[in-house]
């Protein structure tokens, strides 16, 4: 057993194991995050929602799949046909790829390296390729005009996004993913770090291309923004690439702020519950405020968009930085 752990091709195959123990669940949550969704959003509004097809409609995934994958593939005249297909497949996959470093409990990460964070930001920071190439391999005006505006949003809330994390880190030492949750044994930093908790969380909703900054989606300006000439399992890729970014986004919310898999209180009968399933519990809870926000707010302008990342998010950000490093230096609670 220990030659098993210990030869490459077993390391291979436990960490294949191991991205799939975490992968699968993942795409059935995607799956199912779109009927939670429409279910939410139809009790908010007094609908009833998905019905029909299975028990209270729990099989609606699973057509909304069928169609996809019986529907024509179509490539627009004069578009570079494999950057066209070569787009909704990046995005897809990096956002799986994001996943390796997330751990879901003390240890339990397909790969638990020192430089988590720096490999989120890594992986972040490429997904506005997927978006810019489709919008420039459509060979559509309305396309390309959503995917500058789809980057140009997200870009400026990594930066924001960027200067929330930094505090974080300020207070943990580390950029391991572990590290941080374990540094809030004691108390969440939602609770020290309110103002960033915030920002953080309204800049996932913006990086996400979520409402009220759905602002790629634009339909009166630019029909359906940067993946208007995408159809069948193409468009797919991008839908599930936007709700796996949201869970994602969550799950990154709940590790920096919320004590990732820790109870709210370390006592019975709050810490017989296993940490995963606090873990999923404070990410559906994300989930949900996603979803509320959509139901509740109206889109933002395009100016406002960006005011509010760059005039109020960046210079607040920046200047709790600046005061959360006086305050450790100060106070001799900088870690080590």
């Amino acid at each position: 057993m220990d030659f098993f752990f210990t030869h490459p091709i077993g390391i291979l195959i436990l960490t294949v194991v191991k991205a799939l123990a975490l992968l699968v669940p993942l795409l059935i949550g995607v799956a199912y995050l779109t009927y939670a969704e429409r279910k939410v959003l139809a009790a908010m509004q007094m609908r009833k929602g998905p019905n029909v097809v299975g028990p209270f409609g729990l099989l609606q995934p699973f057509a909304d799949a069928i169609k996809m994958l019986m529907k024509e593939t179509i490539v627009p005249a004069g578009a570079n046909r494999v950057l066209f297909l070569l787009a909704p497949m990046l995005t897809f996959t990096l956002a799986m790829l994001a996943w390796a470093v997330i751990p879901v409990n003390d240890g339990w990460a397909i790969a638990d390296i020192n430089v988590g964070v720096l490999y989120l930001f890594a992986i972040s920071s490429l997904g506005v390729y997927g978006v810019i190439i489709a919008g420039w391999a459509s060979n559509s005006k309305y396309a390309f005009l959503g995917a500058l505006r789809s980057a140009a949003q997200m870009v400026s809330y990594e930066v924001s996004m960027g200067f929330v994390i930094v505090t974080v880190l300020l207070c943990v030492g580390s950029l391991n993913l572990t590290e941080v949750v374990r540094a809030q044994q004691n108390v969440w930093f939602a609770i020290p770090l309110f103002p960033m908790f915030i920002i953080f969380f309204i800049s996932t909703l913006a990086e996400t291309n979520r409402a009220p900054f759905d602002l790629p989606e634009g339909e009166s300006e630019l029909v359906a923004g940067f993946f208007v000439e995408y159809s069948s399992m193409s468009f797919a890729l991008f839908f599930l690439g936007e709700y796996a970014n949201m869970i994602l986004m969550s799950s990154l919310t709940t590790i920096l702020f919320l004590g990732g898999w820790l109870p709210p209180i370390d006592i019975a009968p709050f810490n017989w519950v296993p940490g995963p399933i606090w873990f999923v519990a404070k990410i559906c809870l994300c989930l949900f405020t996603f979803i509320w926000v959509r139901a509740t707010f109206p889109r933002y302008r395009y100016d406002q968009l960006m005011r509010l990342g760059w005039k109020v998010f960046l210079p607040f950000s920046l200047v709790w930085l600046v005061i959360t490093a006086a305050v450790l230096k100060l106070t001799g609670w900088l870690p080590a």
